[in-house]
């Protein structure tokens, strides 16, 4: 069976101004995660940690397709504690001078072996917060 999440979310703001806020590393930095060596562009790889001090969880990605002001998609994977690779694809469609924002985290049951903060609703928590608060707040303020 394939874990995957689904999180749709409407903001106030045109496809470009989100999409900026997606691939910009600046933006990035303010609402999702600081990804110094991030860069857009097929096959570049990038890598974080999760905010604060604790630096638990060593974040890898290779991005796999980009398609400007609709649909950026890459690997998530966790190099020093798995082998396994899930999908994260966030597609922006314009809706009524808005953006729906479609984020789907694809292929989770690959990390049911790592425990309990990497099961399908640690992720499902976690993109909720991302997408509907922080993304949203952030692109409508």
């Amino acid at each position: 069976m394939h874990e995957n999440v689904v999180i749709k979310q409407r903001v106030n703001a045109p496809v470009e101004k989100v999409w900026n806020a997606l691939t910009d590393k600046a933006q990035m930095k303010e609402w999702y995660f600081d990804i110094p060596d991030f860069e857009l562009g097929l096959h570049k790889e990038f890598n974080f940690y999760e905010p604060g001090e604790e630096k638990r969880f060593h974040h890898h990605g290779e991005i796999l397709e980009v398609i400007p002001n609709e649909k950026f998609k890459h690997t998530w994977s966790y190099p020093e504690i798995s082998k396994e690779k899930t999908i994260v694809r966030w597609e922006l469609e314009e809706e009524n001078g808005g953006t729906v924002i479609t984020l789907t985290h694809k292929g989770l049951e690959n990390f049911s072996h790592l425990g309990k903060d990497f099961q399908k609703e640690s992720f499902e928590n976690g993109w909720t917060d991302i997408v509907g608060q922080s993304l949203k707040e952030f692109i409508e303020k």
